[in-house]
């Protein structure tokens, strides 16, 4: 299983960050080790002090496919979720500067918190979702669908261009703006089309 993360894929959050606008999609990628399901904990690392969240609509990959027409991808997920990639932005200052990949900063253990899937069809249109992130219940990140730069199949044409997609598969499809740092004894919720989907704090 491979969890693929796709970057600067909301036009504000590359703003934000004050990178370009990316003209076709970028991605890297998380070891499975990375992830965390059913609420458990977020554990802060002890090698950063400025770990970020990135809250990010999940799409699960559902059969094997390799160089996907754009027109064929929406047969190759099924269901959605919400998940958070988390960054130690420090690291990634640090990696960035030198010009060096930015693995350690992406993809350390517990970074991808994941929340349970649903079905595509209990949703009216999954290209025009809402969906946020609240901190204490203080909204940290709002985001919908329709501002993706890339969409779904987009992102899952251009992948498998590269990469085989096989099932189980994950793809974080981007974060909106907002993104900012967390601390221990945080408390994380996020909602998807009104739905709660996580809810985890930081220790």
């Amino acid at each position: 299983m491979k969890i693929i993360c796709i970057g600067r894929n909301y036009i504000d959050h590359a703003k934000e960050l004050n990178n370009p606008v990316p003209a076709k999609p970028v991605f890297f990628m998380k070891p499975d080790s990375a992830l965390v399901i059913r609420n458990r904990p977020f554990f802060y690392p002890d090698f950063s002090n400025d770990i970020h969240h990135e809250i990010e609509v999940v799409i699960k990959i559902n059969r094997l496919g390799r160089s996907i027409a754009p027109e064929f991808a929406s047969r190759y997920y099924s269901e959605i979720a919400l998940g958070v990639d988390f960054t130690a932005r420090d690291l990634q200052a640090e990696c960035k500067k030198n010009g060096l990949p930015w693995e350690i900063a992406k993809g350390f253990d517990y970074s991808a918190p994941l929340s349970k899937f649903l079905p595509v069809e209990k949703f009216k249109d999954v290209h025009n979702l809402d969906f946020h992130l609240d901190i204490n219940g203080q909204r940290a990140q709002t985001g919908n669908t329709s501002d993706m730069i890339f969409s779904f199949e987009q992102l899952i044409s251009y992948v498998s261009g590269f990469v085989t997609l096989k099932t189980g598969d994950l793809i974080y499809t981007g974060t909106p703006a907002g993104v900012g740092p967390v601390k221990i004894g945080d408390r994380l919720t996020a909602y998807l089309d009104g739905t709660r989907m996580m809810d985890f704090p930081v220790k």
